[in-house]
């Protein structure tokens, strides 16, 4: 899980995501910040709330290139 900050230029307070490894959006801020640094804080508060477990991607299946016997 990650935090980022956007803003947009209809609505230039910043706001935080809380995305999962593969980008898909959990949760986003309802309020804004004045601040880059505020809203990333408030984001990374949140995601500690919600206590999920980290992202871990499933394990690449090798594939053999040697001869078969």
């Amino acid at each position: 899980m990650q935090v980022f900050a956007f803003s947009s230029p209809q609505q230039p307070d910043w706001r935080w995501r809380i995305v999962d490894g593969d980008g898909a959006m959990i949760e986003e801020s309802s309020r804004t910040f004045s601040s880059i640094a505020n809203a990333v804080a408030d984001g990374a508060k949140r995601l500690r709330d919600l206590d999920v477990p980290p992202y871990r991607p499933a394990p690449i299946r090798g594939f053999s290139y040697g001869r078969r016997r």
